[in-house]
């Protein structure tokens, strides 16, 4: 049974020397551009801090993945190019990409640079993994999450790719991305401008009937005085439909594949993912530590491995509206 990888966030240098020092085999982080699809103010990585995380984490023993995920836009192509560049030049274990032009780029101009699909390509069955494969040698895909156990299961049966999957962290109702919601009511679409919900649009109105969070000046959500207040996106706003007010697309909730884990080793995945390059470093070394204790024990003892307590009590805290659920992964649709 192989051990699989445990690949955390870097939004920051603190969270990536978090992430490096409580557990994480791989860290990934973006640069300061739309070429990264977590695309935040005040968030990730110039050169100096990126060549800075790059030398910590290496010198420990770990991996350090560039995630140049959104796509190219016309007429700008120089500045994702220069982007895939500035990753092999600056030593990176890989890159991960989702634009096949870009694939074809570092194909071709850093051929030794070792290439990953991005969720961002949405490839959910071997066949499209596969071309991917054929055509620009990636070595590993990540699977968007929406397939379920046996799904992923048949994925890795019929591809030599490695498999990495999603273990913790927000989930996406859209296309991985590619969020039609949001596009509409910021003009701006994640995979160009690298952020869903940018904080430009996000406005927090006091009312006498509570907090309003708005994007973009639409209605997104209202919080009464005591009530945990959530950072607006429009899949997990609750909306009057019918003439009830209800957590209408995705409720606000966080993936955790704790009690899954036999089952992910057992099928082989490579790598086990934790979403959150837009979160502090203190949720980084919380969910890093967490699952890097959880995944250790379920390698040394699968048959008899259940979470404990302590850990689903530790990723609670640190979860979307403090609730988790299994997502897609045991959901019976094909």
């Amino acid at each position: 049974m192989r051990k699989p990888e445990l690949v955390c966030p870097a939004g920051s240098l603190p969270a990536l020397k978090a992430a490096v020092d409580h557990g994480a085999d791989t860290v990934y982080m973006g640069l300061k551009d739309a070429t990264n699809a977590r695309n935040f103010a005040g968030l990730n990585f110039d050169q100096a801090t990126a060549r800075e995380g790059i030398r910590y984490a290496q010198s420990r023993g770990r991996q350090v993945l560039m995630a140049i995920n959104t796509y190219a836009q016309a007429g700008e192509e120089t500045r994702w190019h220069k982007a895939v560049d500035m990753a092999a030049e600056l030593g990176v274990d890989a890159v991960i990409l989702a634009d096949p032009g870009l694939l074809d780029y570092a194909t071709r101009v850093h051929p030794a640079l070792r290439r990953h699909l991005s969720v961002q390509g949405s490839a959910t069955n071997y066949e499209a993994i596969n071309l991917y494969h054929e055509l620009f040698g990636i070595s590993r895909a990540v699977l968007p999450r929406v397939l379920t156990l046996p799904q992923v299961e048949h994925v890795i049966a019929h591809t030599k790719v490695e498999i990495e999957v999603f273990g913790f962290g927000s989930l996406c109702v859209m296309v991985e991305g590619r969020c039609l919601l949001s596009s509409y009511a910021t003009g701006e679409s994640p995979n160009t401008a690298g952020v869903c919900s940018p904080a430009k649009a996000v406005r927090w109105v006091e009312t006498p009937k509570g907090t309003e969070a708005r994007l973009s000046g639409i209605l997104i959500d209202q919080y009464a005085a005591d009530e945990p207040a959530g950072y607006p996106t429009l899949c997990k706003g609750r909306f009057q439909v019918n003439a009830e007010t209800y957590y209408a697309l995705e409720e606000p909730t966080s993936l955790n594949v704790l009690s899954a884990l036999p089952d992910l080793l057992r099928i082989g995945v490579a790598a086990i993912k934790v979403e959150g390059r837009q979160r502090s470093p203190a949720y980084v070394a919380e969910v890093t530590r967490t699952l890097r204790a959880a995944i250790d024990a379920a390698i040394a003892d699968p048959v008899r491995f259940a979470p404990k307590p302590a850990w689903d009590t530790a990723l609670g805290k640190v979860s979307e509206g403090q609730h988790v659920t299994l997502g897609a992964y045991l959901r019976p649709w094909k």
